[in-house]
């Protein structure tokens, strides 16, 4: 994928999108502290937080290169209560071939230009503070500033894990 045209290979993601999402998201599960989830959850578990996110009218979007998926980005509402509905959580995660060129990157300003078109007014990443500093720097590169540290709130692999708040407004009041 020629870094030309990144931004041209996000597009909204698609049913037929959810096998390779939930292989990529499988490494970050078994492999990694990225995530807190024990189990990769299967294709179905996927299509269920798909139609939620979909369903929501919030993004869900794909990097696409030579026909399969790169990486994906959405968003998913903060917490359930009615007075949290301008608010998100952002997810972003790389197949492990695709990293390193700048992908994250381009996901997640498509992601904060749709979610701005949703209506969503601020937007939290939750990071897990594994002393790998990419996705705090990624989201601090655009706008995110922390808002909170919660201590050795997870464990998995024998490690506590402290989680990082980062948090952007995407619209002046």
């Amino acid at each position: 994928m020629a870094s030309s045209t990144l931004e041209e290979s996000v597009r909204p993601a698609e049913p037929r999108d959810l096998r390779q999402i939930a292989d990529i998201y499988a490494y970050y599960v078994t492999e990694s502290v990225a995530t807190f989830e024990l189990e990769p959850p299967g294709v179905d578990e996927w299509r269920e937080r798909y139609a939620a996110v979909t369903g929501a009218g919030l993004p869900f979007l794909v990097a696409e290169d030579e026909g399969r998926v790169a990486g994906y980005a959405y968003c998913s509402p903060w917490k359930t209560r009615p007075a949290y509905r301008h608010t998100v959580e952002d997810s972003i995660y790389l197949a492990q071939w695709a990293r390193g060129r700048g992908l994250s990157g381009v996901l997640l300003d498509a992601l904060l230009d749709r979610a701005t078109a949703a209506g969503i007014r601020e937007m939290i990443a939750v990071i897990a503070d594994s002393g790998d500093p990419a996705s705090a720097a990624l989201h601090r590169k655009r706008g995110f500033t922390e808002a909170g540290r919660l201590r050795r709130v997870g464990c998995k692999h024998g490690r506590r894990l402290d989680t990082m708040l980062l948090q952007r407004s995407l619209m002046d009041d």
